[in-house]
């Protein structure tokens, strides 16, 4: 190599030799005055040098002069150019929606970077990340997955898992974003081959926000009818009434509506409890087998959601009043991300905060009613047994990732808004024990109400447990009617707080899928990019709001919520720290944060998580653990989800390879093979672009003089160092 090659970097000697600083014309002592004579007579002017700035040469260049005398290489893909610079050998393009597209924002000056929104406040920030993790999930899945796998027992290997992989796997996503200044998919210039990575999660993710945003519907509904003088679902109603069920209506004593006859007394020989209006020679076998419900699951089950549980003829249409609310949910989503960050972080203050309030009110009242205690003893009462089984693992760590909204590529998002040198270790902190938090706080108000609906139907706690939407839009409204005073503005309250709870995560969530469409596309109004995908969503959603649509929403739930998320975060990890490398990305942290992070982090990325989630990945896999009671044309059409979600990262890797050529994709691909580039490429896709690290300038210089001055390995016992360095250079000669 040359010798000018040896003192620059990413640049060749080429591009070197044309670099030379500005000059100007000066005049002499000696030059006359402006005139007519002046410009016949004027003598030769002297040449000053500008002298430039302290390390940086000042003219339009491609690369800035660092203090050690190499040269660097700007972000080539976000500054303008008048001549398109040749790209080093070793960059390999990550392949984007559009192919070609470099520039990603307005500069207002040559050699400016792109703009890019960023949080008006720090807090702001904060209060988003937790409004997006503390949602849906809080309130109706914790406590229905703490019940199901050991009660208090599964808090043990819960806040384990939440301290060895979720709260290390939160910290990673939010550092990767605000080091790069990137979103999920452009954050992947580090290991260009996992760039398909992104766009999965991308994919999951516009499928979770489906199904949320008519859970968010149902809330606006419910909403609505909390208005009403009496609560609907406070009475039973004829017109919903089934043979095969005994409804209850709220605060009824069941023993006005139930009559049971002894075994002597009827010709089944067995004691048989049946409607008071049924007579004792009016009993037959399909009347003794009827069900008993509360009004709450009547009104939701048949009276809002109009439910089917046989979809062989299909799911049906959709109702026309849950449409007009799902239509008012997308609306709010549009309104908060219209304006980005700058809206969505003032929305944050009221869904982070008021969640809470309304909470400690509900605890309050649930505590205070009969039979709660029965309920916290059943959530709380360990079942030491479970600890032993590998559903219980496999159930707090999708839990937590649900939680935590870990993996969906939201809190990369997120955090690319923020400001280079934010502390975003405290805030990782913070927000993993406001999730757990709140999770505790949202299982003892809910099962302190199942210990009274249990007491009310004189049942025992687990015959009243249910899980999903049954939870928020049964066991919560039955206990809400039994508030003394106004019992509507409780309710509205409460709905207004699922309202909020799902905003929060929506407006994270479509947040990720609209800033990869707009950094893909950025020539394209981001209002409009908005538009068409809350368009497209609310399209999606009108699946949910049919008969058989509680079928597609679990199908949704299990598939991409679970499964091809853990598949993706699996490949995350792996990509991150055993290609990239851990103390490579240790090292760009302490960087950006100006600190030295532990061998806790090291061991929690660098280990534990690339082994453990790929194996409970194929746990999950092959025990079919958490697989929803669907039928199995669902999870069919479920699989097919999944599996084209997981393609698209081999996918992305084959076009990053074959980016180069011209031509249809077989053609390229053949063009590739042929010219014997294919391996060489293939290597090229797992180093770093060029264009990864810091969006600044400054920083990226900074970034990479830092590089070259800080061992990978300075956090290893010197003796352990001192071997390797020895065998480094044995290696080199």
């Amino acid at each position: 190599m040359e010798e000018n090659d040896s003192s620059s970097v990413l640049l060749s000697s080429s591009d070197s030799a044309e670099m030379r600083p500005r000059t100007m014309s000066a005049p002499d002592d000696t030059s006359p005055p402006n005139g007519k004579n002046g410009d016949e007579h004027r003598p030769r002017s002297k040449s000053v040098r500008i002298q430039p700035q302290a390390s940086v040469i000042c003219h339009r260049s491609n690369s800035v002069m660092s203090r050690n005398g190499k040269r660097i290489v700007k972000n080539l893909g976000r500054i303008d150019s008048f001549e398109e610079p040749p790209e080093p050998k070793n960059t390999v393009r990550l392949f984007r929606l559009n192919s070609f597209v470099k520039d990603t924002g307005k500069k207002d000056e040559e050699g400016d970077e792109p703009e890019r929104q960023q949080w008006d406040n720090p807090i702001e920030f904060l209060l988003s990340c937790i409004s997006m993790s503390v949602g849906l999930g809080n309130v109706w899945r914790f406590p229905f997955t703490a019940y199901e796998n050991g009660g208090g027992a599964f808090l043990i290997p819960y806040i384990i898992v939440l301290m060895l992989v979720g709260r290390p796997l939160y910290f990673l996503e939010l550092a990767l974003g605000q080091f790069s200044s990137a979103g999920s998919v452009r954050v992947w210039d580090m290991v260009p081959a996992f760039g398909g990575v992104g766009y999965g999660q991308i994919l999951a993710t516009g499928f979770v926000t489906t199904y949320y945003c008519s859970l968010i519907a149902l809330s606006i509904y419910y909403l609505v009818v909390s208005c009403y003088p009496v609560l609907p679902w406070t009475e039973c109603h004829p017109g919903l009434e089934d043979v095969t069920q005994i409804c209850i209506p709220s605060g009824a004593n069941m023993s006005e509506y139930i009559t049971c006859f002894g075994s002597n007394s009827t010709v089944l020989n067995e004691t048989v409890c049946v409607k008071s209006s049924v007579t004792l020679e009016e009993i037959t076998e399909e009347s003794s087998n009827a069900s008993i419900i509360s009004s709450a699951e009547q009104y939701f089950r048949a009276g809002v959601l109009k439910e089917k549980l046989d979809i062989s003829d299909g799911l049906g249409l959709p109702d026309p009043t849950l449409a007009g609310c799902l239509a008012v949910c997308w609306l709010l989503l549009y309104m908060t991300l219209r304006k980005g960050v700058s809206s969505s972080g003032k929305v944050a203050y009221f869904t982070a905060i008021f969640p809470y309030i309304v909470m400690f009110a509900l605890l309050v009242r649930g505590l205070t009613l009969p039979g709660a205690g029965a309920g916290l003893l059943f959530f709380f009462t360990p079942q030491w047994e479970k600890l032993l089984s590998l559903k219980v693992w496999y159930a707090a760590v999708t839990q937590s990732f649900f939680s935590l909204s870990v993996g969906f590529g939201t809190l990369t998002t997120y955090a690319s808004y923020n400001k280079f040198r934010h502390n975003t270790c405290k805030d990782a902190l913070i927000i993993s024990f406001a999730d757990t938090f709140t999770s505790l706080l949202a299982g003892t108000v809910i099962f302190s109400i199942l210990g009274h609906l249990a007491h009310e139907l004189d049942l025992p706690v687990e015959k009243v447990v249910k899980s999903g939407a049954g939870l928020a839009f049964v066991s919560y409204p039955e206990v809400l009617a039994k508030f003394d005073f106004v019992p509507q503005f409780f309710a509205v309250l409460f709905f207004l707080m699922l309202i909020t709870l799902g905003l929060g995560s929506a407006v994270g969530f479509m947040s990720a899928v609209t800033t990869t469409i707009c950094d893909s596309f950025p020539n394209t109004n981001k209002k409009f990019i908005i538009k068409i995908c809350c368009i497209v969503g609310f399209g999606i959603g009108l699946f949910y709001v049919t008969p058989g649509g509680q079928i597609m929403l679990e199908m949704v739930d299990y598939y991409a919520g679970t499964i091809l998320i853990l598949a993706l975060a699996s490949t995350e990890i792996i990509a991150i720290n055993w290609i990239y490398g851990t103390s490579m990305i240790t090292r760009d942290l302490n960087f950006m944060l100006d600190s030295n992070l532990g061998v806790y982090w090291r061991f929690c990325w660098g280990i534990l998580c690339p082994i453990l989630l790929p194996l409970l990945f194929f746990y999950a896999l092959f025990t079919q653990a958490g697989v929803p009671n669907i039928p199995v044309t669902a999870q069919v059409c479920g699989g097919i989800l999944a599996i084209l979600g997981i393609l698209i990262v081999p996918v992305h890797l084959l076009l990053s390879v074959i980016g180069e050529e011209e031509g249809e994709f077989f053609e390229r691909f053949r063009e590739t093979v042929k010219s014997g580039m294919f391996i060489t490429r293939l290597k090229d896709t797992f180093t770093p672009n060029n264009s990864w690290g810091p969006s600044s300038i400054q920083e990226k210089k900074d970034w990479q003089i830092y590089q070259e001055t800080t061992d990978l390995y300075q956090w290893l016992p010197k003796c352990i160092r001192t071997k390797l360095q020895k065998s480094s250079v044995n290696e080199e000669a």
